[in-house]
């Protein structure tokens, strides 16, 4: 078994179709059967149960992919690491980050980035699954949530942040100090679908103190969040940091919550057994530096 048989098995795995892996790959779909076949042999077990057009990865299936992203991943960090002893290239560095701070905060970190790393390709993912990614090896680091320890990741804190009302400027509500979570479920509100993470965290609270929101609307993205509150459709419930890191939106202001508050934890994460190169290393600390320049 070698990283060329894993890649092969991989493209099936993912794709559940040997036709599609194989277009995938640019190989033939009889020389990927063939090759599959042979790994199976060598493993003694069927990875892929056949039910007519349909393709099924067996126990075994999942547990070598699960292990076999390892041997990939080992062998990319190899690559990587000597391409980085023998070159001032510093290749890619992928980032899974939260939809609303990719949108609205960390832009001119990466610009500050690129001028320092013009030779470095960055590549920023917007996804609610930040940790999956890193565990998948989809990317290098994540910025996301607190999550709970997990042996197989580095997890650095972030910092904590709390959620504030944003409301419009000529609202009734716009002149309060501050407001309680009971007293929003009187008031039209947009949010998030129940699901996103910004909007469970927010529920979850409400729920532990016996309260349940109601919203008018709900959408996918922070940036028609504020629309909708700038238009006056309703009062929305967000990180404090994201209308202060946006700047066109003073007809918005945003109002403490008293009582019980929902903070949002977050955390750094990336897989503890692998190369971390120079240029990761800096963004990384870049990263740490910004959240923790937030709380100051």
């Amino acid at each position: 078994m070698d990283t060329r048989n894993i890649t092969y098995f991989r493209a099936v795995f993912e794709q559940l179709h040997f036709t599609k892996a194989a277009e995938s790959l640019g190989i033939s779909q009889p020389t990927l059967s063939q090759q599959i076949r042979l790994l199976e042999a060598e493993l003694g077990t069927p990875l892929f149960d056949r039910i007519g057009k349909k393709v099924i990865a067996t126990e075994a299936g999942k547990l070598l992919h699960q292990y076999g992203m390892k041997m990939l991943q080992a062998e990319m960090d190899a690559k990587n690491a000597i391409k980085e002893l023998l070159s001032e290239k510093r290749g890619t560095v992928r980032l899974a980050v939260l939809p609303s701070d990719l949108d609205f905060q960390l832009v001119p970190l990466f610009v500050e980035f690129k001028t320092r790393y013009p030779d470095t390709k960055l590549q920023a993912f917007s996804t609610i699954y930040v940790r999956d990614e890193v565990l998948a090896h989809q990317v290098d680091l994540g910025i996301g949530l607190r999550t709970p320890a997990d042996k197989r990741l580095v997890q650095i804190p972030l910092g904590s942040e709390p959620y504030e009302v944003f409301v419009h400027a000529s609202s009734v509500l716009a002149k309060r100090h501050e407001i309680t979570l009971e007293e929003l479920t009187k008031h039209a509100l947009v949010m998030y679908p129940k699901g996103y993470l910004g909007r469970d965290l927010v529920d979850d609270v409400c729920r532990e103190h016996g309260m349940e929101l109601s919203t008018v609307m709900e959408v996918g993205s922070a940036s028609s969040l504020l629309q909708l509150v700038a238009a006056g459709i309703g009062a929305t419930i967000q990180p404090r940091e994201l209308l202060k890191q946006h700047s066109g939106w003073s007809d918005i202001v945003s109002i403490p919550i008293a009582g019980p508050v929902p903070v949002r934890h977050m955390e750094l994460t990336y897989y503890a057994d692998r190369f971390i190169s120079k240029a990761q290393q800096q963004l990384m600390e870049w990263l740490i530096d910004f959240f923790k320049s937030k709380e100051d």
